[in-house]
């Protein structure tokens, strides 16, 4: 099986490593858009419009399934997606809260949310949450972490104070949702903020999510990886070349 992993810039590639690390595919076919990161700044309008564009790229490719690995695109432009798309198109967000709910905690567990301007507006996680019984909700809007992981800076003196400056006086939450695929590369900085909390991230959630509902359980296979990006492919695979382990790039 082949499977699609669009996301609007590197972060995506947290959710590709997931994938990779459990053999879930054959094959996967990375897109990122970096031409045009960050999505989370952007109106709803522009990004379906980008989202669109992206399944006339996935078009090119025999996948089965595609893995919207962005939070702002799962946010706002699934439906649009779903309407045009020859493949099943997934987001991030419905596995990341069925996670949250698979761990069983008490409803009044308090619940951080962090993401880009343009999901924590579009408040689908407390949402989603709510309908679920949860109430202790927090979210909070972390977009500046975007840039910082693009250019690699996943710790120390700014990432620390970046961190300050976004959860200063902020109690430490039983559980927090990465509402952004970006953040999984810095969830060691986050942990370490936030000694305690559980984290929950998006590749490990879509993993789980897939073997649940789709019975997708994976090859024995070593998992090809195949990148492409809207600018500067070189950096993306340098990227993907630190940040993951197993697999074949192509």
């Amino acid at each position: 099986m082949v499977v699609g992993v669009f996301d609007s810039g590197v972060g995506g590639l947290t959710v590709a490593k997931s994938i990779i690390d459990e053999k879930l595919f054959d094959e996967v076919i990375y897109y990122g858009d970096t031409a045009r990161v960050p999505y989370g700044t952007k109106d709803e309008n522009t990004i379906i419009r980008y989202s669109l564009e992206a399944i006339e790229f996935f078009k090119n490719f025999n996948i089965d399934i595609l893995i919207v690995a962005c939070n702002t695109v799962s946010a706002y432009a699934l439906d649009e997606m779903r309407k045009v798309a020859p493949f099943e198109v997934v987001g991030v967000i419905e596995p990341g809260v069925l996670s949250i709910t698979s761990k069983r905690p008490y409803l009044d567990s308090s619940i951080l949310v962090i993401g880009t301007k343009a999901t924590i507006t579009s408040g689908i996680y407390k949402k989603m949450l709510e309908v679920k019984g949860f109430s202790n909700i927090m979210q909070i809007e972390t977009g500046l972490f975007v840039p910082l992981v693009e250019d690699g800076i996943l710790d120390g003196e700014v990432m620390e104070a970046m961190l300050s400056h976004y959860f200063n006086g902020v109690k430490t939450p039983d559980y927090i949702i990465l509402g952004c695929t970006h953040f999984p590369l810095i969830s060691k900085s986050i942990s370490s903020y936030f000694n305690g909390a559980k984290l929950v991230h998006s590749g490990e959630a879509i993993v789980e999510y897939l073997q649940n509902t789709h019975c997708v359980h994976g090859t024995d296979k070593e998992t090809i990886l195949k990148l492409f990006a809207s600018s500067s492919p070189e950096r993306l695979k340098a990227r993907a070349e630190d940040w993951l382990k197993g697999g074949v790039y192509k």
